[in-house]
């Protein structure tokens, strides 16, 4: 996960919509099924749709209260503490 592109996601999402990254996402996760791509395709295809779940729950603690500082920087140390353990 990057969390430029997750910050430009949730900016995104401020100005349109979060339908968009649902649908975005619905796509996306349909076309891992193509039996053709090979996996390096597979592992961009994955980057990108964390990206975007990302942006929806840094969304969501932004919707519950926290600032979009604050819900980004916890967001990503939450993935970095999972990546360590």
């Amino acid at each position: 996960m990057k969390l430029p592109i997750i910050k430009h996601l949730v900016g995104f999402i401020e100005e349109n919509d979060q339908d968009y990254i649902v649908e975005t996402i619905e796509t996306l996760e349909a076309l891992t099924e193509v039996p053709s791509l090979k996996d390096e395709e597979l592992d961009v295809l994955g980057e990108v749709i964390s990206n975007l779940y990302g942006a929806l729950e840094v969304d969501k603690m932004i919707k519950e209260g926290m600032s979009k500082k604050d819900a980004l920087n916890g967001f990503m140390k939450r993935v970095l503490g999972s990546i360590d353990t």
